[in-house]
């Protein structure tokens, strides 16, 4: 059998998981920073607890799970006929009551609702884990991948939206990411729609706007067409999406637009507000074809793009007030964000973006050249790591060149020799490998010797 992967998903070598978990951390410190407190909750959430709350195209992506006993004959008929419903796009109890999780937020107002009388509000937590969507891979895009989110709930003042905002421009200059911050609002598209015939066509609208930078103005608009707009809509819709110029003028021109609905002021209202507390920041800037199609937001909308890169966003997110009323807990207030670990890593990797000094694990090599001389250095190497020195020993005795080329290979900055000589001599010889300097000192001296 030959070996593979499923499609979508990959492996991780050492200098990978470095590099990642420089950017967890990096992300994890500053979540902290701002009071944020971390969370974990299952790989797989029940079927219901997902389905409906990421949109029709959200819904086709989850990862349903097997229930168990399928395989037993008296049922093979009735597992048939629920496969055939499964296959169709419905859900049957008797084949599938779970699924992998499709995003954080869920999940989340999930474990709000459950622990509401528990919980200190507004609560603020951080969580970082994986996700799975049934995805068709592309560069950037996996069937498995990580996701860090940060929300608060329990709180309508947008002062949460503008600590969010800061905590992307902290982590991303913290990496010396160039990103642009967009915003925008979902009651500004619900007072669109209130144009376009009524807010029950906001799905209709926000779906095919969503894909205006993947697909074209063309085919959103036969999508348009298709979800039954007509001609006069369509032609406000590309009114709206065309409002261009900087901040200012696009409030200006969104206040002619849809000004009159009370909806859209509120949205407005809020922009401003954001754009107010954010004037230092030159990449912050509303854009209108931002429409985050999931149905959950209610208000403000996120969405992080990387500069200087071919890549989809890589961080998004809003405010969505009444996420824990699917689970009978109404009205309470939420915002979050999202960071795209897996797209911010290709991003950095494409920029060249990662410390040289993540390369290095182990610091210092102690070659192996005989029994008496590796006991001897086996002794020393416990000091050194007793010392937080890391540190290892090479695994047999070797010749120098083998022992050389490990090091190398395995980026180790430090080897350190004690032969016979040496060993007679109660000294050592360490080599800085990247400058080629060597000196020898005392055994003794070891532990105070410094490996920068």
């Amino acid at each position: 059998m030959k070996p593979s992967l499923p499609q979508g998903t990959r492996d991780f070598n050492a200098t990978t998981i470095r590099k990642r978990n420089y950017i967890f951390n990096t992300i994890k410190n500053v979540f902290e920073l701002y009071g944020f407190q971390p969370l974990e909750t299952p790989a797989m959430e029940n079927l219901d607890t997902l389905t409906g709350k990421y949109g029709e195209e959200g819904d086709k992506l989850l990862f349903k799970i097997l229930n168990n006993g399928l395989e037993r004959k008296e049922k093979h008929e009735q597992a048939r006929l629920d496969f055939e419903k499964v296959l169709e796009g419905k859900n049957v109890a008797g084949i599938t009551e779970r699924a992998l999780r499709y995003d954080l937020t869920i999940p989340f107002a999930r474990y709000v609702a459950m622990n509401y009388g528990q919980l200190n509000f507004p609560f603020k937590r951080y969580q970082v884990q994986p996700v799975w969507r049934a995805d068709r891979p592309q560069k950037g895009r996996y069937r498995e991948f990580f996701q860090c989110d940060a929300d608060v709930v329990g709180s309508n003042s947008l002062l949460n939206e503008v600590e969010l905002i800061n905590i992307y421009t902290d982590v991303f200059k913290q990496l010396n990411v160039d990103v642009e911050i967009k915003i925008n609002n979902r009651k500004i598209l619900s007072a669109l729609a209130e144009l376009c015939g009524g807010s029950e066509r906001i799905t209709d609208i926000t779906v095919p706007i969503d894909k205006l930078d993947k697909i074209g103005w063309d085919k959103v608009k036969t999508e348009l067409a298709d979800r039954g707009l007509q001609h006069l809509q369509i032609e406000l819709i590309e009114q709206y999406i065309s409002i261009d110029g900087d901040n200012e003028s696009k409030i200006n021109n969104i206040k002619s637009l849809i000004g009159e609905i009370e909806i859209g002021r509120q949205g407005i209202r809020e922009l401003e507000f954001l754009l107010s507390h954010n004037q230092d920041n030159a990449n912050f800037s509303i854009d209108f074809t931002l429409a985050r199609g999931l149905n959950y937001y209610t208000g403000t909308i996120i969405e992080i793009k990387a500069q200087n890169v071919q890549m989809g966003s890589i961080g998004g997110g809003g405010r969505y007030d009444d996420l824990t009323g699917l689970f009978d807990v109404p009205g309470l207030p939420g915002v979050g964000i999202s960071f795209g670990v897996d797209r911010m890593y290709d991003v950095m990797e494409e920029l060249k973006l990662f410390p040289s000094s993540l390369q290095t694990s182990t610091q210092v090599l102690f070659f192996n050249l005989g029994e008496a001389e590796s006991k001897a250095a086996y002794d020393l190497l416990r000091q050194l790591r007793n010392n937080k020195v890391k540190a290892e020993i090479y695994h047999e005795a070797a010749k120098f060149d083998k022992q050389f080329k490990y090091a190398e290979r395995n980026n180790i900055p430090y080897i350190i020799i004690i032969g016979s000589k040496e060993l007679e001599a109660g000294s050592c010889v360490i080599k800085n490998i990247a400058t080629g300097k060597q000196e020898t000192i005392e055994q003794a001296e070891l532990i105070s010797f410094s490996f920068e």
